[in-house]
């Protein structure tokens, strides 16, 4: 017997490198577009920071990533004064954006709904860009001691400091509520006119994930009746570059090849990915269109290590087992597995142990039965939004029943086991296997979760109804319970 409650997608939103929405998304997915481009002029320059020796001090050796397009944004629409958005980080502004989407796509986004037992919990990580440069001006002192030491002029001194600090906003009332990522979901509460619950998670590369398992948890116990869940990261600036650099993390290459023999570190990237979940039975009983089935998550740390930020394979082993006793079917069942697959050598053989620990015995004797990837060839590793982007990924891949493609694996990584593994590296779009036997035998999928603290994560969804072309989406929503469609099921 299942160990939780189902829990249905009823709505998503994104916003990822290269496209603008959920459509543009799932375009990109099946087409196998790259995303990953250098540096666009709206970042930092690549001529002030970059350096292609790892060693090199205040430099970073990376200038390629996943960068979002720039997004119109009017204030006026969600009742923000204009003189305030300078004042407000970039996360909350886009966050708005998408949290409003998710609402449409859940079809509860018109007056008259009742939204106060609506929540939002979202997983934002880190520092935000705004921090970093209200940070940056409060350093006129050291300017300031500077130049007096040079011997010039207090009055030149004076206006150096000033030209420098005009580089920077300046403080006003709303820069405190504007740099303060646990600001991201209360602002949407905010602004959407949400009355449940609003906070943010923090667990690193998790974090989205970990806001899935607290919303999962206010339905769970009947606080909320609806939770948006997801993950915001728009920290893609020279601070979170250097963080990577001298780690190191990143791809001296310049590219991320999850889980192939060639990766040789990982890009990062920027991104928004939302979820609004609802109790199945509530969904089913107001008709509501249904993405997926969230059947249970699993959790884990991986206990005393070699470092904080090194993974072990036991532990992402665990978070496998405890999703999949939550849900109560076997990995035999799966098709599909969405790795956190950052392609840094550590982490993916890592993870390439724990998934074959638990699907070699699966199916004794059989080899290749299970599809293998990444998001994240495709448009980074987006941080405290990447459990999210693989979430949305899979999540419509059940949804259009496509086994979705992973680029740049020419050679697999060995520690997947080489012909003898179960699972294999899907590198084009292709229908599911279990297309034709779908009314009889739900499609599962896994999405995998590891985080750079030692945490994974890992859970159950299921696709309800498979989604022909783009001209019918509102067809297929109107009819998708009068067709009694059979759903595929999906672990996270």
């Amino acid at each position: 017997m299942p160990t939780s409650p189902p829990i249905a997608v009823v709505g998503m939103s994104s916003l990822f490198a290269g496209s603008e929405d959920l459509i543009g998304f799932w375009r990109d997915i099946v087409s196998a577009t790259d995303r990953l481009t250098d540096v666009p002029p709206h970042g930092w320059l690549i001529d002030d920071y970059y350096d292609p020796d790892p060693t090199a001090p205040d430099m970073t050796y990376a200038k390629r990533g996943g960068f979002l397009n720039p997004v119109p944004f009017n204030p006026m629409e969600f009742g923000i004064p204009p003189k305030s958005v300078p004042a407000t980080d970039t996360a909350q502004l886009i966050a708005l954006i998408a949290a409003k989407r998710v609402l449409e796509d859940a079809g509860r986004f018109s007056e008259g709904v009742d939204h106060s037992r609506t929540s939002v919990v979202l997983g934002v990580a880190s520092a935000t860009e705004l921090i970093v440069e209200m940070g940056a001006r409060l350093q006129h002192p050291i300017w300031r001691n500077a130049l007096r030491q040079e011997g010039l002029p207090e009055s030149r001194v004076q206006d150096i400091v000033q030209r420098i600090k005009d580089h920077y906003q300046p403080w006003q009332e709303s820069t405190f509520p504007g740099l303060l990522g646990n600001v991201v979901a209360g602002r949407i509460a905010n602004r959407l006119d949400l009355g449940g619950s609003n906070f943010v998670t923090d667990a690193a590369c998790a974090s989205s994930i970990s806001a899935l398992q607290s919303g999962l948890h206010e339905l769970y116990l009947g606080d909320s009746d609806m939770v948006i869940a997801g993950g915001v990261d728009a920290l893609n600036d020279i601070l979170m570059y250097m963080c990577f650099s001298k780690t190191p993390a990143f791809s001296p290459t310049g590219d991320c090849r999850p889980f192939s023999e060639e990766a040789d570190g990982t890009l990062i990237g920027e991104g928004v990915g939302m979820l609004a979940l609802r109790r199945l039975e509530d969904a089913e009983a107001d008709g509501d269109m249904i993405y997926a089935v969230v059947r249970g998550l699993g959790a884990s740390s991986d206990g005393k290590g070699s470092s904080v930020y090194a993974p072990r394979s036991e532990g992402q082993a665990s978070a496998l087992r405890r999703a999949y006793e939550k849900a109560d079917y076997s990995p035999a069942t799966v098709e599909l597995v969405e790795a956190h697959g950052t392609a840094t050598k550590a982490g993916d053989a890592a993870e390439a142990r724990g998934l074959t620990s638990v699907f070699g015995s699966a199916r004794e004797g059989e080899t290749a039965w299970c599809a293998l990837g990444s998001v994240k060839s495709q448009i980074g590793h987006t941080k405290a939004a990447a459990g999210s982007a693989g979430l949305i990924k899979v999540a419509l891949a059940l949804h259009h029943k496509i086994l979705p493609p992973t680029l740049k694996v020419s050679k697999p990584n060995s520690a997947l086991g080489g012909e003898d593994s179960p699972l294999y590296i899907n590198t084009e779009a292709r229908p599911s296997d279990s297309a034709a036997r779908i009314s009889t035998s739900p499609w599962r999928s896994t999405r995998g979760r590891a985080g750079a603290r030692n945490a994974s994560v890992h859970g159950p969804r299921s696709s309800s109804s498979c989604l022909r072309s783009r001209r019918m989406l509102w067809r297929v929503r109107l009819l998708k319970y009068r067709r009694k469609l059979q759903r595929a099921e999906i672990l996270v």
